[in-house]
């Protein structure tokens, strides 16, 4: 059973790892084109550093033991298991046989990569390379890292959570595959980022209409399959929970991408295939806490609400008057609020809807608090810091130009460049 686990796990780790590029792709199309190559290379740059830092401390950082409520590591506030640094402990299981446990590191390094990456679509336009790297840095070791560690690291005996992170072992939050710790944590870090960076240059609703929209509709499809592999995958082996939570991560974007394209037909006159893709994440955001804990019918109302509820959202930042490029705030943060929540409402055995009363709903709402007032005042202060040092924003001048020569001196297309010339 142990060499099947290994290789469920492995399958999965590189099914999560493609959802970055296919973010980047998602991300890419959205924004203008004079912006393309910033902002892939933010998710592509976030793949480079997070792997990099998960390897030599940010496993030990999230998975350093089991010790009780404990908040980072082992000894306490920041306790760190010298063991798993460089993740020694389970190199050295593989070399004796079992795999299993390089794998788990492997596959939830590949969580911490698309999570902050994330991140990166809610300063589109108008952010600088460098500033984001060390943004990113930063928020993996100060947010990403110990949150994986409140809600996933845990032991479990006899079926039962004996051991493990403050909230999920403390508090008792459900969250089985990132609801809180991937969905809210970016969401509400993206929100405070877009706070500190402010609008883009000329900013209104329909500024910027998506440059390519056969490359969001690709990442949308990428980003899909990658999610099999990130909700099917939490349950570390292939059993009948597993197939639940790839029926549900099949039946709740799809209902999100209906209720999302008849929102827009009532609301616009005609449904968009923009509007369906993000649908489709709508529903993906919000099944990934749940995808265990539901039945697929209530997994297909989930996505119904959570597509209507979501294309409402991101007309937010027009009302309150922060500029969240690409709707991370909309999609992620909302999406994981109602996915996270939904478990209190409609899960098995603790569903209020269900017979099982308000105690669940009440934990849920608390991990929900918890994290997302965690990771955005941390956001906001790294942010404020780095736009008052280094500067994380470009002058207007540059945004106006585009980012993509100005940081990174090329462009997306061939003969966009103004340096270029025909000389035929």
């Amino acid at each position: 059973m142990t060499n099947d686990q290994t290789m469920f796990l492995i399958i999965c780790s590189a099914m999560v790892l493609f959802m970055t590029p296919g973010l980047a792709f998602f991300y890419g199309g959205l924004v203008r084109a004079s912006s393309v190559v910033s902002m892939m290379m933010m998710s592509i740059g976030s793949l480079a550093l997070i792997g990099v830092m998960w390897v030599i401390f940010g496993y030990a950082m999230s998975f350093g033991g089991a010790g009780t409520g404990q908040f980072i590591g082992i000894d306490g506030v920041f306790g760190i298991d010298l063991a798993k640094i460089g993740l020694e402990d389970v190199v050295a299981a593989a070399q004796g046989g079992d795999g299993l446990g390089l794998a788990f590191a492997g596959f939830q390094g590949t969580f911490a990569v698309i999570t902050v990456a994330l991140i990166s679509g809610a300063i589109a336009d108008r952010a600088r390379f460098g500033s984001w790297m060390v943004f990113a840095g930063l928020w993996a070791t100060l947010v990403y890292f110990p949150v994986a560690g409140w809600i996933f690291n845990f032991t479990v005996t006899d079926g039962k959570i004996t051991d493990g992170g403050w909230l999920v072992y403390n508090i008792g939050v459900m969250d089985f595959a990132g609801g809180t710790v991937v969905e809210v944590a970016s969401g509400a870090s993206a929100l405070a980022l877009a706070l500190v960076l402010g609008k883009r240059f000329g900013f209104t609703k329909g500024m910027h209409a998506p440059h390519n929209v056969p490359l969001v509709l690709i990442g949308v499809a990428i980003l899909w399959f990658g999610w099999f592999g990130f909700n099917a995958g939490s349950e570390l082996a292939a059993d009948g929970i597993a197939s639940l939570a790839f029926i549900n991560t099949l039946v709740a974007p799809a209902g999100a991408m209906v209720s999302w394209a008849i929102y827009e037909q009532i609301a616009h006159g005609k449904p968009t295939s923009v509007g369906v893709g993000s649908g489709a994440i709508s529903g993906l955001v919000a099944i990934t806490p749940s995808c265990a804990y539901l039945d697929p019918v209530w997994a297909l109302v989930l996505g119904l609400i959570v597509g209507v509820v979501c294309a409402l959202a991101i007309e937010l930042k027009f009302i309150l008057g922060f500029d969240d490029s690409l709707d991370v705030v909309g999609i992620h943060l909302v999406g994981g609020i109602v996915g996270t929540l939904f478990i209190g409402l409609f899960g098995q055995n603790v569903g209020l809807f269900l017979g099982f009363g308000w105690d669940q709903l009440g934990k849920q709402a608390l991990g929900v608090v918890v994290v997302m007032i965690y990771a955005f005042l941390i956001s906001y202060a790294l942010g404020w810091v780095i736009q008052k040092t280094i500067g994380f924003r470009v002058t207007s001048t540059d945004e106006i130009a585009g980012v993509d020569l100005v940081q990174h001196g090329e462009t997306g297309y061939a003969g966009t460049d103004p340096r270029w010339t025909w000389k035929g």
